[in-house]
This record gives C-alpha cells, structure tokens and sequence, in this order.
C-alpha cells in the first residue's frame, strides 16, 4: 500500500503503541516490575506492567502448583514495525501516530534515563522515516533527569522530523502532574508545539479493588482504575493552576479523558461549595471553570467503545477536539478470525459512526480530519 499524503478525510489512529528493541532488552533485563519474563508452557515471553500482578508473579517464578501466568503475552504486535502497517492496512488505517507505551522511563536511573529517550525517540523517528506520511510519533521523556536532560531531549524532539508531541503518564516527576517542579518542561514543550497525550499507568491502589480482585482478571484496574487515574491527574492540573500558568499547553487525554466528561458538573459543584477555596479567593468571576479549560487546552480520544461514553466527551470537549485511536497492541481478540481484525478497533469506529452519524462531516473529523489538523500530519516532515 503506497504511504498517502494526510489529508482530511484520512483515517488517522492516534493511540497505537510499541516497544522497540532496545526498550525490551531494558524490560528483560529487570528483576522487579516492570519486566519481561518467558514462563514454561507460554508460547510467548509476559509482559508485566502493573504492581498488582506482582504477587502472581512471586508464584509464577517460584513454580507454586496453580500459579497463574502474570502479564500478557508478548506478541509481534508489540514489538514488529511490519506488524503494525499490517494491522494499519486490514483495518483501512491511513496514518497512525505511534508511541511508546506504559510505563515508558519513568522506572530508569537518573544518569541512564536520557541516553535510553534520546535513542528510543530516534527509533520512533527511523521507523516513521521507513513509512513517510504514514507513521508519525509522540516522543518520550526522561523525566527521571536532570532538568537540563529533559530540556535536552524536548529540543531533540523539535529537531526529528515526524514527531508530532510527546507521551505524558500520571506520575510526572514522581509527585504528579500539579508538582510544580513540572511546571518548566511544560512551558517548555508548550513553547515547542508538541501536544502532551496524557495516558494513564499507576491505576489506583490494589486494595481498592478489595480482597476478592484477583479473581476479576484485570478487568478492574483496566476499566476503572486507569480512567479514575487520568480523571484526579487532570483536576489536580486544574486545581493547581496549571492550565492558567502554561495557557499554550495543549492536552490530549486518553481513553476520551477517562471519567472527566462525565465528572466535570460534579468538580465544578464541588469548587463552588468548598469552604476553603471560596475563603482564599480562588473562587471568583475571572476563573475558568473545567468546562473553559476542557474546550480550550483539552484534546480528547475517542477510545471509549461506546457511543454513550462517546456522546458524553462530545458534549464536553466538541466533535472537533476528538480523535480516533485503537489502543492498539493492547486489547487483542482472544481468538483468531480470518479478516484479521479487531474487535477493540470496530466498537471504537462503530461508537463514532452511531454518535455524529456513519459518513457525517463530524464523523470524517473524528476518523482524522481533526489528527491532521491538530497535530500538523498536513505539514511536510
């Protein structure tokens, strides 16, 4: 399939991931969470990402009788740059916008962590110069560096050429996204254009899930505690004055800002009500509310798998700050079809098609048309 120019009726994935090589040979080299291990009997190595499979994981190693398998399997998917124009081209996918997935650096030593993003970023940039108007890429941070090292790697990524912005966990410098140490490199990546796409990681504590979580799968953290995760990082932002104090900072959250459309009525009551804000001044006229900063530095997904949960970040953000996305490796079908499609992938276009209406003007934004325009795909790399 020849690599089309990005135009705005292009179908663009923004959400896909990949681990490249020389990110699995750090994963497999590790002892503790995150790692990469192979288990007898799996035909493919475990990915481990999350704490809460670190019990499962303690059994597994030991050989325990009735251990469960941790992770999930590491698959060509992950790891396979063919794998990926593959899936791009049997879901009819134009453009996809690549980057590294969870838990990205954020487990590296100070003094290694700015050599491993400087050379996961220009593996991205390679593996997009291989496919020219196909592939472009968020790049990843060191932010477990020095500042001049994450200053360093920001101007790095404003020199490659299909770099389009950069991925953001929850964690931040380690304190979250309200720390005021992050408040230069976000200046810094705003003053850059290089949007933020904010994803989710860290979940909510283990034993929110309750004693009997371990026989839910991953079901819980996934669906509940990755949103919820995203939803407290963004009203802290807000909160903070975050959004006030970098005003070019562009945000697009994942899996369609996780609870926040939904939960933002709810935040504005609560601000309105609190004793304390009110009492300190920080409840007045002059203040944005979420609802000003949502339309205005706010970016969302539309990985939701619903036309429900799609109409609720419709309403919130506008069909014009939506962007399609597959999430793609992760979310696989658990048994193989001969199209070779995915099922996570067709609940996102169908939610889309039954929300603005299937062939609509809103619907050919949120496919791509909004990606393009937003994220520079139209620009000559």
């Amino acid at each position: 399939m020849a690599a089309p120019s990005p135009n705005m009726t292009a179908i663009v994935d923004i959400h896909t991931h990949m681990y490249p090589p020389s990110y699995i040979k750090i994963l497999e080299s590790r002892a503790a969470i995150p790692l990469v291990r192979s288990f007898p009997g799996a035909t493919d190595p475990r990915l481990i990402l999350l704490q809460a499979e670190a019990e499962s994981l303690d059994d597994a190693l030991a050989g325990r009788p009735g251990a469960k398998v941790p992770g999930r399997p590491l698959t060509s998917d992950y790891t396979s740059l063919d794998q990926k124009v593959r899936f791009m081209d049997a879901h009819h996918i134009d453009v996809s916008v690549i980057s590294l997935a969870n838990p990205w650096l954020d487990f590296l030593a100070p003094d290694a962590s700015g050599q491993v993003g400087a050379q996961v970023n220009a593996e991205f940039n390679d593996m997009c110069a291989r496919h020219p108007g196909r592939l472009f890429f968020f790049g990843t941070l060191p932010l477990t560096a020095p500042l001049d090292a994450i200053r360093a790697s920001i101007t790095q990524l404003t020199t490659l050429k299909y770099c389009r912005g950069i991925i953001l966990g929850t964690s931040g410098l380690g304190k979250g996204l309200d720390d005021p140490d992050l408040l230069p490199i976000l200046e810094a990546v705003a003053a850059a254009r290089l949007t933020v796409f904010l994803h989710p990681h860290y979940g909510l504590p283990n034993a929110v899930w309750g004693p009997r979580a371990a026989d839910y799968g991953h079901v819980l953290p996934l669906a509940l505690g990755f949103p919820m995760e995203t939803t407290i990082a963004v009203a802290r932002m807000y909160l903070a004055g975050v959004f006030d104090r970098v005003r070019d900072l562009r945000m697009l959250l994942a899996h369609s800002g996780g609870t926040l459309p939904f939960l933002a009525g709810r935040i504005e009551s609560c601000i309105l009500h609190d004793g304390q804000l009110v009492a300190e001044g920080k409840v007045g006229p002059a203040r944005r509310t979420v609802w000003d900063v949502v339309r205005e530095q706010v970016y969302l997904d539309a990985v939701i798998y619903s036309e429900v949960g799609l109409k609720a970040a419709i309403d919130a953000s506008g069909a014009d700050r939506l962007m399609f996305g597959t999430d793609h490796p992760f979310f696989p079908p658990l048994q193989a079809n001969e199209q070779g499609t995915w099922e996570s992938v067709s609940l996102n276009a169908e939610a889309v098609a039954k929300a603005v209406g299937e062939g609509s003007a809103e619907a050919k934004a949120i496919m791509g048309g909004n990606a393009v325009r937003i994220l520079r795909l139209h620009e000559e790399p």
